[in-house]
């Protein structure tokens, strides 16, 4: 009696063994299956605005919408269509059949990459710093001394001289086209020299022989006999280019006058204006020499007979 209990119970243990068995060999197997199938998360929208987001190892519209019981109404259409499968942006979108339909393409690196050097031909902008130097203009000062006189001349008693600065701007460009300066440092590097002008009384000298004096001679606008010199040892006998004023001589300005002419006298000769800075041996009575920029030049001038207005 006891061995055939004893049957009975290992009969029993080895079924329940079977059966568990068969139980882990099919959760195994589902496990692998879903382990191999890709399960993609798919947004569905819907005519009325409202969206679901689905789970589903299904790619092809149709089976998406019939896995999820979702039927299109007589005037709905999809996108993309039932027969096609879900595109890498993983939408279903219902709509009413009027309502155009709006693909959004997804661009690639490559494609981003092509579309900025398309843009950088035709917006190409670019910055550089730049360092120039720039005149700065002197200032004239004028003083006058001649208290209020009626009779007076204008001396320049201090040429003027524009000083320097180095500025450094940041330029940009857009094609290679300047179309913005900003200045970022500014460097005197020398500074101006001011001309002073000196209003004074006009001076009447008086030549004299031997200490006497012979009278008084005052320079009058008329007929003047004009030569030319330049700072040359044969024109001056010596090359410094200082005239009797203290001045350096300058072509187009500097002119020699005897002594009836004070400094500073300004002198119109063939619609040019000259200041009178020089002295010269040879310039006396109604002589008088322009200074020229080279030998040639003045041989070129020679010896002309002219009309001479002093301005007053």
């Amino acid at each position: 009696m006891t061995l055939k209990k004893n049957d009975e119970y290992a009969s029993t243990s080895l079924k329940k063994i079977i059966a568990i068995s068969f139980v882990f060999i099919f959760v195994l197997g589902m496990t692998v299956i879903a382990g191999n199938t890709k399960v993609n998360s798919v947004k569905i929208k819907f005519s009325n605005n409202h969206e679901i987001t689905v789970l589903t190892s299904k790619t092809k519209v149709s089976e998406i919408l019939e896995d999820n019981r979702i039927v299109l109404a007589a005037d709905e259409v999809v996108w993309p269509p039932l027969s096609e499968d879900i595109t890498d942006a993983k939408t279903i979108k219902i709509m009413l059949s009027e309502e155009p339909i709006v693909e959004v393409a997804i661009l690639s690196e490559s494609d981003i990459a092509d579309i900025s050097d398309i843009e950088q031909k035709y917006v190409n902008i670019t910055e550089k710093i730049e360092t120039v130097r720039e005149e700065i203009p002197f200032e004239t000062i004028t003083k006058d001394i001649s208290n209020n006189s009626g009779n007076t001349t204008d001396r320049i008693i201090q040429y003027g001289k524009n000083g320097l600065k180095e500025i450094t701007y940041k330029v940009t460009y857009q094609n290679d086209i300047e179309i913005q300066r900003e200045e970022l440092e500014s460097v005197v590097i020398k500074e101006p020299i001011n001309q002073i002008v000196q209003i004074q009384t006009r001076i009447v000298t008086s030549r004299s022989a031997g200490g006497a004096a012979r009278g008084t001679t005052v320079a009058t606008s008329g007929r003047y006999v004009v030569t030319a010199y330049c700072a040359c040892v044969q024109c001056c006998g010596k090359t410094d280019g200082i005239t009797a004023s203290g001045v350096k001589a300058t072509a187009n300005r500097t002119i020699a006058a005897p002594r009836t002419f004070a400094f500073g006298t300004q002198l119109l000769i063939n619609g040019s204006v000259y200041t009178v800075e020089d002295r010269g041996g040879a310039i006396q009575g109604n002589r008088l020499d322009i200074y020229m920029e080279s030998h040639a030049e003045a041989l070129r001038w020679g010896v002309r007979t002219v009309d001479v207005e002093i301005l007053e």
